[in-house]
């Protein structure tokens, strides 16, 4: 009852444990790959617009299993990013729209223009 209690107040705690498992596996990368990592995951923070938490540490768990396993096989960090990291990151992100604030904002947009129409006809 009191873990319930707890989550409601402060989100999921198994999204925190999550989420410190990212970070400690960050930080066991090698440096280069480190540091983009922490570049990538400011990025996608701020650029995002993620406001589902399952959604972030998910999207984070699947950045930071592509670092390792590039810094596994050696892979350049320009063969994992290209020589434009914005569009990279772009291109991420929209594969986690599902968890954007944007996206409910559009379903709340075309909800309520719907309620609109159905109130026009009557």
């Amino acid at each position: 009852m009191a873990a319930k209690w707890i989550e409601w107040m402060t989100g999921s705690l198994e999204e925190k444990r999550q989420y410190r498992d990212y970070k400690a596996r960050v930080g066991r990368l090698p440096r280069p790959y480190r540091d983009a990592a922490r570049a990538l995951e400011r990025y996608l923070l701020y650029a995002g617009g993620i406001a589902k938490g399952d959604v972030l540490v998910r999207m984070l768990d699947d950045l930071v299993s592509l670092l390792e396993q590039s810094a596994a096989a050696g892979t350049p960090l320009r063969a994992v990013v290209g020589e434009e990291p914005v569009e990279f990151v772009e291109t991420f992100i929209a594969n986690y729209t599902d968890g954007q604030w944007a996206q409910k904002e559009r379903a709340r947009l075309n909800n309520a223009i719907a309620d609109a129409e159905r109130e026009e006809g009557s």
